[in-house]
């Protein structure tokens, strides 16, 4: 089992989450996030004085699969996520060594 962890623009998510369910993944989670990386921020003009936006808005998309499904699962985030402008934001892929479903007890890909 993996574990793909992506962080994209907010109004990437939509289109992100059709394309993983086309592929068939049943289930994601999805967190607010900031933060920065080669974007470095922008400055901004409120009220008349400048400041620097540090921290830009993303969602965090984490959903644990079978390892049979991370390259295709990969590829549609990769195409549903791509504006070609900086700020696209990362993919990361780690392995997952134990899942187990809370109400059932059942245990690996079952309680995905």
């Amino acid at each position: 089992m993996k574990k793909v962890e992506a962080v994209i623009k907010p109004f990437k998510l939509d289109e992100v989450k059709e394309a993983l369910h086309e592929v068939g993944i049943k289930g994601i989670t999805v967190t607010e996030a900031k933060g920065f990386g080669r974007q470095k921020g922008h400055t901004e003009l409120y009220r008349g004085a400048e400041y620097v936006v540090d921290f830009l808005p993303k969602v965090k998309i984490e959903v644990i699969m079978e390892d049979g499904l991370v390259e295709r699962a990969v590829e549609a985030i990769q195409q549903a996520a791509h504006t070609g402008r900086i700020g696209d934001g990362k993919i990361f892929v780690s392995p997952v060594d134990e899942v187990i479903r809370i109400r059932t007890g059942e245990r690996g890909n079952d309680a995905i």
